[in-house]
């Protein structure tokens, strides 16, 4: 068995990353990163004891009655936080891909410095999409409601083993003018991505699952920001942007849209009532 790029250390039960060794497997990788089309990105095999993702696989919390996205860009996708119940050793985990030591590995491998990690765990933490569910090519949100910082990378941690191509599921990265896929990425046990968001790094799995009704697609997902060096008010705020993949029957989100010329173009008096007429139209 290959050995994991990231050793974890064991220090009376709890697991936590070195940072030297962090930064060094960053810097390893740094070319490869800030080189990749269609924007920065990097998928690496082995990324952490693939026992280890095994046991958080086999304790992720039951989704019985647990709200899950269902809707034409994002269908039967559930996400477990840290408020939901979670094991010990995820909890752990977790708490470790937010450390200084992680934000080390990513800061030298990426060339971004000052990242901040998400306590709130906005969006992500577990995610587990079931057959017949899937996300649309999509670009992310770019600021964080509560810390009001800017969101620049996106870390998946896949766990799901023996996953068959024809069960579909692979991440997909999309040229920025939305003409074509241009890396598709098989959801394998141990295999990390890494990329930068940006209002165009399109993004997703949009094809539905076909993996048997007892399988499902497990990952963990954290994501990193930085903070506005001109304040938050110098960008435009930006929810999920869904994207209509060229000759398919991908559905435009138009209320999203709408929403973002109301908060460009109506003075803010008027957003209000905007976006109530939005919601109802």
């Amino acid at each position: 068995m290959a050995m994991a790029v990231l050793q974890l250390k064991n220090a009376d039960g709890y697991l936590y990353f070195d940072e030297e060794n962090c930064r060094q497997e960053g810097r390893a990788r740094a070319a490869a990163y800030q080189s990749a089309h269609p924007f920065p990105h990097i998928v690496i095999d082995d990324f952490l004891d693939k026992d280890m993702l095994r046991g958080i696989h086999a304790q992720y919390p039951s989704t019985e009655n647990q709200r899950f996205f269902d809707r034409d860009q994002e269908r039967f996708k559930f996400q477990f936080g840290p408020g939901a119940d979670l094991s010990g050793r995820t909890r752990n985990i977790l708490a470790e891909l937010n450390s200084q030591a992680f934000l080390g590995f990513l800061e030298e491998m990426t060339g971004i410095k000052g990242l901040i990690s998400d306590p709130y765990f906005n969006g992500g933490g577990l995610h587990l999409t079931r057959r017949g569910g899937h996300l649309g090519v999509h670009a992310d949100f770019n600021v964080h409601g509560d810390m009001q910082v800017e969101r620049r990378l996106n870390l998946l941690v896949y766990l799901n083993e023996d996953w068959d191509d024809a069960y579909n599921g692979k991440l997909e990265l999309w040229d920025t003018e939305m003409k074509g896929c241009e890396v598709s990425v098989a959801p394998l046990l141990g295999r990390a991505v890494v990329f930068s968001t940006t209002l165009d790094s399109y993004h997703g799995h949009p094809d539905p699952l076909a993996c048997p009704p007892e399988r499902d697609r497990r990952s963990i997902a954290t994501y990193y920001y930085t903070a506005f060096p001109d304040g938050v008010n110098s960008v435009p705020q930006r929810t999920t942007v869904f994207q209509a993949r060229p000759g398919s029957s991908d559905r435009t989100d138009w209320r999203v849209k709408v929403d973002h010329l109301i908060g460009d173009w109506v003075p803010p008096r008027l957003q209000k009532y905007a976006r109530k007429l939005n919601r109802f139209a």
